[in-house]
């Protein structure tokens, strides 16, 4: 087991797993809490496929520099975003997601509908956001070492906010979601800046070899701490004038 890879995976699927289950718990109190898991579970089994199949490929290390490559860019995509959203909440430029507002939007939208169109946002939502702890796990698994970890990191954030809301049977507005999307999102962009530009210039462009995405983790993190510093007085003035 790598923590290395445990911990991002566990960090970005549990933020994702959040974001799931308060569209499941709005679908739950409109069609029910059978229909809404069922349609969870249908989302949740066609990932469990995509992981599959995707790691039967990575594990036979077919044209693994083109997969690291083309992984590496939308890993560096995706975490980009995440980390840009992040500065931004933090600078104050965009406001922090509110899960409770989320979950009313949600109820919203299925005021007005049938049975079948809700099951299908619980189905396209858990989706959706599984389809980005997918992405993660399967570029944290490059080479097949990081497999286990990364698998067990995503099964247990999942495992960890489902007794959550089985509990609390609420939004989880209490998770520090911006918090950890900046981390995450500099430990994602630093993974896709590490495996995309060892896929174009082999394991010799980084001197110091893993441990090089230290360094590039702490510049990342470093660097948007900064740039949202910096951003913040610019909205102070423009709010007093």
């Amino acid at each position: 087991m790598s923590w290395t890879i445990f911990a991002p995976a566990f960090l970005t699927a549990a933020v994702e797993w959040v974001e799931a289950f308060t569209i499941v718990l709005a679908v739950s109190l409109t069609i029910g809490w059978r229909a809404a898991l069922g349609a969870a579970a249908t989302a949740l089994g066609t990932l469990a496929a995509l992981t599959a199949a995707t790691g039967g490929v990575l594990q036979l290390g077919v044209g693994i520099e083109w997969m690291q490559f083309l992984i590496g860019v939308f890993l560096l995509l995706f975490g980009v975003r995440w980390l840009a959203k992040a500065i931004a909440r933090r600078a104050g430029l965009k406001a922090l997601r509110d899960e409770d507002e989320e979950f009313a939007t949600t109820q919203a939208r299925l005021s007005s509908g049938d049975g079948r169109a809700a099951w299908l946002i619980a189905y396209k939502g858990v989706l959706l956001e599984g389809l980005e702890v997918w992405l993660v796990v399967v570029a944290l698994s490059i080479g097949g070492a990081g497999w286990v970890s990364s698998v067990s990191g995503a099964l247990a954030a999942l495992v960890m906010v489902a007794l959550a809301g089985a509990y609390l049977r609420s939004p989880l507005s209490r998770v520090p979601e911006n918090t950890i999307k900046f981390g995450v999102g500099a430990m994602i962009v630093s993974f896709g800046t590490f495996w995309s530009l060892e896929a174009i210039g082999g394991p010799d462009i980084w001197p110091m070899a893993d441990w090089s995405l230290i360094g590039l983790v702490a510049f990342y993190v470093i660097g948007g701490l900064v740039l949202s510093t910096a951003l913040r007085p610019r909205i102070l003035r423009g709010v007093a004038t």
